[in-house]
């Protein structure tokens, strides 16, 4: 059991008091001069330009609030904010992403540098006009390690005390972090982090009708399950990936399964309401067994799909599929399955409904190949 320990608490490092930090998108601080919308028709509005997004601008007024206008129904913007201009097909970097304040006409768009030069260029070929803190803080710094990271944290625990007494616990963390934060901008990369563990202890007395020598039963659950996956996008949809995961189950006879990988991955559904993406890799997988003689080293491959969906009343179904072939010994085949649905209760506490089930062709002798799990339990949303 040391190494499966070791694996273990190596994983519960990479939670250790994530620092959360928010990714709202904010407007410039208060301005001595308000921004201003002239449309086509000769109207003006006054407030903060948000940000620009392709062909229309997100603009703040005390009147009507946050309002999404087309850029064909202005004839002129003046902003005394600090933005950055992102042009298309062009990836931004120190030397070709300058900042200062923004106006723009029927088809141009004028940048005023601090120092007093002016950028102009055409509207057509303008990608993003995004805030200078959003862009300072999302495309110009590095991300640090804590930065970032949404999701959730998830417990349970039932109790039995009668002639039989003991209980079951389960804990989950999930974590991902995509940046940039904003969802806006085009995702450069994606960290997806879980962890989950499930023990429980049953144990029934000795009776005393029954022979005096006979020892308590014992019934023991064990399911450890952490993955870290790095995604490196290269376009909207298409990304490489690599993997490492780590699995202990006691009612497999598992001791310690790793796993090392890389691969692509590629996102076929993406909108607003629910995402698609569908995965595969190339591995090394380590299997180490309480019988040592069922060991294994496979090289093997990871196919999979991971969907999630946002219900109405702000329910999120997530499902996954993961189905590992051995190409060294084919017998040595396994696969995972899991689904689950999270219930808003009050604030960012819901109510969680997970099932679970693992399937190892090659359990150590005695043991089923099937490990199905129906947990429920109560679930925290970070940040």
């Amino acid at each position: 059991m040391s190494l499966f320990k070791r694996a273990r608490g190596l994983a519960l490092l990479l939670i250790l008091a994530p620092a959360i930090m928010p990714a709202e998108d904010k407007p410039n601080a208060e301005k001595s001069n308000p921004d201003v919308i002239v449309f086509k028709n000769g109207d003006q509005l006054s407030g903060t330009l948000v940000r620009g997004v392709g062909n229309s601008i997100l603009f703040k007024s005390d009147i009507v609030g946050e309002v999404t206008i087309p850029l064909s129904k202005i004839k002129e913007l003046r902003s005394s904010g600090s933005f950055a201009v992102l042009k298309k097909d062009t990836p931004a970097t120190r030397t070709n992403t300058q900042t200062g304040m923004v106006t723009m006409d029927d088809s141009t768009v004028t940048l005023l540098h601090p120092m007093g030069q002016t950028e102009t260029l055409p509207v057509s070929n303008v990608a993003y006009i995004i805030d200078q803190s959003v862009y300072d803080r999302e495309l110009e710094k590095k991300a640090g390690p804590l930065y970032g990271w949404a999701g959730t944290v998830t417990g349970g625990a039932s109790f039995v005390q009668s002639t039989q007494h003991g209980g079951t616990f389960s804990a989950g963390v999930k974590l991902v972090r995509t940046i940039p934060t904003v969802p806006y901008l085009p995702t450069r990369n994606r960290t997806i982090f879980s962890l989950s563990e499930t023990y429980g202890k049953l144990t029934t007395p000795l009776i005393p009708q029954t022979t005096p020598a006979s020892p308590d039963s014992v019934v023991k659950t064990s399911i450890f399950h952490t993955d870290l996956e790095r995604d490196q996008y290269v376009s909207k949809r298409f990304y490489y990936l690599g993997t490492t995961a780590f699995d202990h189950n006691f009612s497999s006879g598992l001791d310690l399964q790793q796993i090392y990988g890389a691969g692509v991955g590629w996102t076929p559904v993406l909108d607003a309401k629910q995402q698609l993406d569908i995965k595969g890799d190339l591995h090394y997988e380590k299997q180490e067994f309480e019988d040592p003689a069922s060991n294994q080293n496979l090289i093997g491959a990871s196919i999979g799909e991971a969907y999630k969906r946002t219900l109405p009343r702000s329910m999120i179904f997530t499902q996954t599929l993961q189905l590992l072939p051995a190409f060294n010994e084919p017998k040595a085949y396994s696969a995972n399955f899991s689904t689950g649905l999270a219930m808003p209760v009050f604030k960012k506490l819901s109510m969680s409904i997970a099932a679970s089930d693992a399937f190892l062709n090659n359990p150590s002798p005695g043991f089923k190949k099937n490990t199905f799990q129906f947990i429920t339990g109560v679930a925290y949303t970070l940040p």
